[in-house]
């Protein structure tokens, strides 16, 4: 599925990311974890082409995208979630959902996206993406157009950053329905508990480097050190 090779990466004179070296299987759910300014969130920019490394090569289902600009790769099936999801005014909902998809939907399949991520379509589907709206229905519509673009690799970052305790429990429901569609990898930076437990893979960076790739909870924590961050239940 994708394959980084020897990833270097330097802003300032400082070394952000050394040799990195990883492997993604297909279908799997794979979460980046480590402690703040370990190369975490730029490494998921260089996978997506946000940043290019000083040297290296990504390599995805085969082919070297190393030096493709972002569009290109989105066009490979390779999706990406901000932090802070972008807003768009003038934009409806509806008009990002089927930009996403490359084509006009009918307007069931929109709606169905829509209540696939806990919105009302009816209450959300002609709602401009301004400032009117939440962090939390921002990071709602974004993975719903990230579903209605069918991505074969789709890259959160830090997913839980600007919303509150429901929506982020929400959040949680909507990864393990994703972990159970075909042909779709999810890559996600994070340092809460909760969805590192429900990882296939969780793998550590340290400063710029992958220290650990395990499938132990507690074991890749403890032995790192590595503080998480756990949510009220």
């Amino acid at each position: 599925m994708l394959e980084l090779k020897n990833i270097t990466f330097s802003r300032d004179n400082k070394k952000i990311l050394d040799n990195i070296n990883l492997n993604l299987e297909s279908n799997k759910f794979v979460a980046i974890t480590g402690p703040n300014g370990s190369g975490k969130s730029t490494l998921a920019k260089i996978i997506m082409g946000i940043e290019s490394p000083n040297s290296g090569k990504i390599i995805f289902n085969g082919t070297d995208i190393t030096n493709l600009k972002i569009s290109e790769r989105a066009n490979l099936g390779i999706g990406f979630a901000f932090q802070q999801p972008v807003r768009f005014k003038g934009l409806t909902v509806k008009d990002l959902i089927e930009l996403s998809a490359g084509t006009p939907l009918k307007f069931s399949d929109t709606c169905n996206y829509l209540s696939d991520v806990g919105l009302c379509a009816k209450e959300y589907i002609n709602r401009q993406v301004d400032s009117k709206l939440s962090g939390g229905e921002l990071k709602r519509i974004e993975i719903a157009m990230l579903a209605a673009k069918n991505s074969k690799l789709t890259i959160f970052d830090e997913p839980e950053a600007g919303i509150d305790l429901w929506s982020f429990n929400h959040l949680i429901g909507i990864f393990e329905k994703m972990k159970n569609i075909q042909d779709n990898t999810i890559l996600v930076i994070s340092h809460q508990e909760r969805i590192l437990n429900i990882a296939d893979e969780i793998i550590l960076l340290k400063n710029g480097k992958i220290v650990e790739s395990n499938q132990n909870l507690k074991d890749i924590l403890s032995e790192n050190s590595v503080q998480c961050k756990k949510t009220i239940h």
